[in-house]
């Protein structure tokens, strides 16, 4: 509660997804002094707006979560704004804060900086040994690069910014845009909404032999305060909960969950994505005590129940 009293921190992309637990858990921890800049009102890739935020929010610190994301369709049909829109709010903003001296940065990664063929777990170490995922490399470069930066400004002018790599976030408040959503949201929306129709099938991309690994969006903030307040080393952290699930595991635990009674059809002319996805999570924990609380299944129902109470059904 100390460390976090008198701290003055900047959250991009704190009214999104993660960023709004992000904030919830900070003020939870004492912080008073939290700015969260809208893109309406600052655009995060320029220069000048983000000189303007930072001479009036005096952080402390700054914590980088905003994003331009989405599933594989909106990856592939958007590559270069999620490449540009990335690198130019991550590059600027730790630039402009090594300049004006802001003594913490916080970037966030993505699991998508990792190589296709990454040998599984994912250790932070393995992060240079191949290229991405083709549908999302422009977006997982773009995040990488901030690695790139942080250990580079490190080095050269002694400036703290550490580097976290969290897997693929769910829970309550996620995005169920049938455009950009990613696996989760999209699979609990089809089931809902196919049952309410009372339809026979929902048709899902791929084999469903390709596997995630999942972290609920509580124990994902919780993973970025603890780091934002003990760890401040130059090696990426990886932010998981240790776990792996096939997409064909996946949608059949939804199924069951959303009480869909109908068949699950595999399209497999659309792409699975990286074929495998699980994080070596050791490195968290030894650093900053961090371990993922909530399990999947509860995670998955609390979900379910916020998208049924929340969101209107067509």
């Amino acid at each position: 509660m100390s460390f976090w009293k008198d701290k003055r921190v900047v959250v991009t992309g704190g009214a999104g997804f993660l960023g709004r637990v992000v904030v919830e858990q900070l003020k939870t921890k004492g912080c008073r002094h939290i700015t969260v800049p809208r893109s309406a009102q600052c655009d995060l890739r320029k220069t000048a707006a983000i000189r303007k935020l930072y001479a009036q929010a005096h952080p402390d610190m700054i914590i980088h979560l905003a994003a331009v994301v989405g599933g594989i369709g909106a990856n592939r049909e958007n590559p270069g704004k999620f490449f540009y829109d990335n690198l130019m709010m991550g590059v600027e903003l730790m630039e402009q804060a090594r300049q004006m001296g802001i003594p913490k940065f916080v970037a966030i990664g993505t699991i998508c900086a990792y190589p296709k063929f990454c040998p599984v777990p994912f250790k932070e170490d393995n992060i240079w040994n191949g290229y991405p995922e083709e549908t999302n490399a422009p977006y997982g470069l773009a995040k990488k690069m901030l690695l790139v930066q942080a250990q580079a400004y490190r080095q050269q002018y002694g400036f703290n910014a550490i580097y976290l790599l969290p897997v693929n976030l769910y829970g309550p408040g996620d995005n169920f845009s049938w455009d950009s959503s990613h696996v989760i949201p999209a699979l609990v929306r089809k089931c809902v909404e196919a049952r309410k129709r009372k339809d026979g099938s929902i048709t899902v991309w791929g084999t469903g032999r390709a596997t995630r690994e999942f972290l609920y969006v509580d124990d994902a903030a919780r993973g970025v305060v603890l780091a934002s307040e003990k760890y401040n080393g130059p090696a990426p952290v990886n932010l998981g909960a240790g776990f792996e699930i096939s997409i064909k595991d996946l949608a059949q635990l939804i199924v069951k969950l959303t009480n869909f009674k109908g068949k699950i059809i595999w399209d497999s002319t659309k792409p699975d994505g990286q074929p495998r996805r699980c994080l070596d999570t050791l490195r968290a924990y030894k650093e900053f005590g961090f371990k993922a609380q909530v399990s999947f299944e509860v995670g998955l129902k609390r979900t379910i129940k916020w998208y049924e109470e929340t969101v209107r059904i067509g």
